[in-house]
């Protein structure tokens, strides 16, 4: 055999293994990975707890789930091999993706947004918006955080298909 061989043996039984890990697993943590949640897994959403679906592999979404504990909420994750049929159950228009999508008390939370947003959101329960985004992934959002963070809007979907800036901020701090 030569190189080649081995080295493609090695990424086949290398991709194989991270596919059977990521359908379906649970370490004990409370955080539990499975191929595609049904409709099942969606309706066990508690009140009042952020159940954040992301994948095994991304980082900064375990980094905004850090800072909404900090900031007094409850958070339930769990990690999906695809956040698109998260996303597809929720109706999250293509314009708002992100990277995870969180739900609470039956709004969607899509990608970084400030946990003062979020729990705005829940306190105020707007009856026309759906959810509240952070597009893309904003330099020094929280779970971006790093040098120069830009300036991002937080868009709210509301109930009519429609969308209208929710807050503006520049990293995580509120811009008038």
């Amino acid at each position: 055999m030569n190189i080649k061989s081995i080295l493609t043996i090695g990424v086949v039984v290398a991709i194989g293994a991270l596919v059977l890990f990521a359908r379906a697993s649970n370490d004990g943590s409370g955080t539990t990975t499975i191929a595609a949640p049904d409709t099942a897994t969606y309706d066990q959403a508690k009140p009042d707890v952020v159940t954040v679906y992301k994948t095994e592999a991304c980082g900064c979404c375990l980094d905004w789930v850090d800072h909404l504990e900090t900031n007094d909420l409850e958070v339930e994750v769990v990690n999906v091999a695809s956040t698109a049929p998260t996303r597809e159950h929720f109706g999250v228009p293509p314009q708002l993706l992100s990277c995870h999508t969180g739900s609470i008390n039956g709004y969607w939370v899509e990608g970084h947004v400030p946990a003062d947003l979020v729990q705005k959101l829940i306190t105020e329960k707007p009856a026309d918006i759906r959810g509240i985004s952070a597009p893309g992934m904003p330099m020094g959002s929280p779970g971006m955080e790093g040098p120069n963070p830009v300036q991002y809007d937080i868009i709210a979907y509301h109930a009519d298909g429609t969308t209208s800036v929710y807050a503006t901020r520049q990293g995580k701090e509120a811009v008038e």
